[in-house]
């Protein structure tokens, strides 16, 4: 399966390399990541829980960063065994290019899975693998992008008088004597 994309990422391109290159900032964004590890500057290793159609599986595996082009980008590429559910494999070409303010990520990604996951069919594993890439690249730019502003404060709301707003117990148990004819009792 091949996959490419795009996304706009509100930061400068050395704020979103140093992301890239950041194992805390990747642990936050992959999809069901329960570990990830820095074994050397181009080795991580990392283990996922993922759920694919009826498979749920946790994969553990290796990532390794290759041409690598520091701010530019680079290609990652691993590879995981998820026991019994099977294996993936799979590399992306990343790609870092200066937008005004901001930093447009692209991607070229090629994934092959094995095993039970392979019996899926294509169409779901595809389906999956384009989910899971919009939440990575989804979270990655809420992590690397600045802040939201926070919403403005509302005013409070004037506290009602008994006048105003019925009590509880009145709406429940009905009009108090005189409510019926507008709260007048000489009426």
């Amino acid at each position: 399966m091949d996959m490419t994309g795009e996304e706009r990422i509100a930061a400068s391109r050395a704020t979103v390399w140093a992301a890239l290159n950041d194992v805390e900032v990747l642990k936050q964004c992959i999809p069901g990541c329960e570990t990830l590890e820095k074994q050397s500057d181009t080795e991580m290793t990392a283990k996922v829980k993922l759920q694919i159609g009826p498979v749920s599986a946790r994969f553990s595996g290796k990532v390794a960063l290759s041409e690598i082009d520091p701010p530019n980008g680079y290609r990652i590429a691993g590879e995981g065994s998820g026991g019994t559910a099977g294996h993936a494999k799979g590399s992306a070409l990343v790609r870092l290019v200066e937008d005004g303010d901001g930093t447009i990520l692209r991607y070229e990604a090629r994934a092959d899975v094995g095993g039970k996951l392979a019996q899926l069919g294509g169409r779901l594993i595809d389906a999956t693998a384009r989910k899971l890439a919009g939440e990575f690249f989804s979270k990655f730019g809420e992590v690397v992008g600045p802040a939201p502003a926070a919403p403005p404060e509302a005013e409070p709301a004037p506290a009602a008088t008994r006048e105003q707003k019925p009590g509880m117990l009145r709406r429940w148990f009905g009009r108090k004597k005189g409510d019926a004819d507008g709260g007048n009792p000489s009426a």
